[in-house]
């Protein structure tokens, strides 16, 4: 573990702690290492940039429709 780093707690529902275990053995890594990346991709994660940026909400239209999203900014 690295000296910056600063331990904390997290409270989980039982069921989920035991589903986070059971993915943490199969990935072979510890659940504080899981915990990590999953704030990392959700909450730290560097913000869309360029064209891919454009549409950043949910589509309720169906694939043969899509490019109307980009219809009314």
């Amino acid at each position: 573990m690295s000296s910056s780093m600063t331990k904390t707690q997290v409270y989980f529902p039982k069921a989920e702690l035991a589903t986070l275990h059971k993915v943490a053995r199969k990935r072979k890594q510890p659940v504080a290492a899981l915990v990590r990346e999953a704030v990392r991709l959700v909450w730290l994660r560097e913000p869309r940039r360029g064209p891919v940026a454009l549409w950043d909400g949910p589509f309720g239209g169906s694939a043969t429709d899509h490019d109307s999203a980009f219809d009314e900014v």
